[in-house]
């Protein structure tokens, strides 16, 4: 009677392998880096072709699936009393990872609304009650406050704008870091067969015993043509004169916000004498230095915030520049808000087997 010695399985088998909980934070962290890198990438080209009156083009990532595949193998050795052989036994594994990325470009209907609609007041100026720079970010999203202008695109004296806007929101940052700014939303009930509803946006400028700040809630609520009063004004969208108890702001699409960047870019100066870009647009006024500063090399920088190559040459922000930083950051997050919920129309899908 011949006898076999099995080699126990439990010892081969009991390691299995939990995969989904092994890799779940690591593969958020890492696709989430990844995502957030080549959205910068992509603001910041789209930034540079503008500059060069290239056509700007946007793809977003809809969807990333992630799967893996876990193969086993098991070998064992058996022996007999009239053949004995060294039980052995073996066991392998591998893991084969297979993404999946689905893009979507952004076209007709879902980009006039994402690129050519203006930023509405009621969606932009609650992100200054989140702790964003008020300043910054009118001068990133607003054309006009009232009669003043802000720089525009263009270029020459037309395009640098009024100097009392730089003023303007130079007081309404201080303001706002004193804690006597404030954003105010209110929900205007529809009226049938008369008015849909909508939300009201108030700008509240409050009093202080501060002699100093006194003067600037006096001179800023004097600009807005309010009581002394007054603490609130309604805002609303447009241009041109207010009405009493109003204030006209006149905001941007995000295609404005990208080109008056992409202006303010220093190019190389044989750029400028070939015809192929115009100079930088030069603006008046206090505080006026670029929001975002873009370099321009003929070699990869080492140490950058975001880097993209355009026509042979390296156009980045300096990882060192805290205002440039925050203002392109400042750009992502308006370029976000932008976005429509519209159904997608051609959908690129690539497979990427690692």
């Amino acid at each position: 009677m011949k006898k076999f010695t099995v080699v126990p399985l439990v010892l081969l088998l009991g390691g299995c392998y939990g995969v989904g909980s092994q890799r779940l934070d690591r593969d958020q962290l890492d696709y989430s880096q990844a995502l957030i890198g080549s959205s910068k990438q992509q603001t910041l080209l789209n930034v540079v072709r503008l500059r060069y009156a290239d056509t700007p083009g946007f793809l977003d990532t809809t969807q990333l699936i992630s799967g893996y595949q876990l193969q086993r193998n098991i070998s064992i050795g058996v022996g007999s009393d009239s053949n004995p052989v060294r039980p052995a036994g073996a066991i392998g594994a591998q893991i084969q990872e297979s993404p999946t990325f689905t893009f979507q470009p952004v076209t007709g209907d879902a980009y006039a609304q994402s690129f050519l609609r203006p930023l509405p007041p009621g969606s932009l100026l609650p992100l200054a009650m989140g702790g964003l720079p008020i300043d910054i970010l009118f001068r990133l999203s607003v054309q006009s406050v009232n009669l003043i202008n802000n720089v525009g695109a263009i270029g020459g004296d037309v395009g640098r704008g009024s100097p009392e806007f730089f003023e303007l929101i130079y007081d309404l940052r201080r303001l706002q870091i004193a804690g006597l700014l404030g954003i105010q939303l209110e929900h205007s009930e529809e009226i049938p067969g008369k008015t849909p509803a909508f939300d009201r946006v108030f700008l509240t400028v409050s009093s202080t015993t501060d002699p100093i700040l006194s003067d600037v809630v006096k001179a800023t609520r004097r600009f807005f043509e309010m009581g002394p009063n007054d603490e609130r004004v309604e805002v609303i969208y447009g241009a041109g004169r207010p009405q009493r108890g109003q204030v006209r702001l006149l905001t941007r699409t995000m295609l404005g916000v990208l080109g008056q960047i992409a202006y303010q870019i220093d190019v190389p100066q044989e750029d400028i004498d070939s015809g192929r870009t115009l100079p930088k647009v030069i603006l008046i006024g206090r505080n006026t230095k670029p929001t975002v500063f873009v370099h321009v090399s003929n070699e990869r920088p080492r140490l950058s915030f975001v880097t993209i190559k355009y026509n042979n040459k390296f156009y980045y922000i300096s990882d060192t520049d805290f205002p440039s930083k925050l203002g392109f950051t400042m750009l992502q997050i308006l370029m976000e808000l932008s976005k429509t919920t519209k159904n997608p129309g051609a959908v690129l899908t690539i497979p990427v087997n690692g």
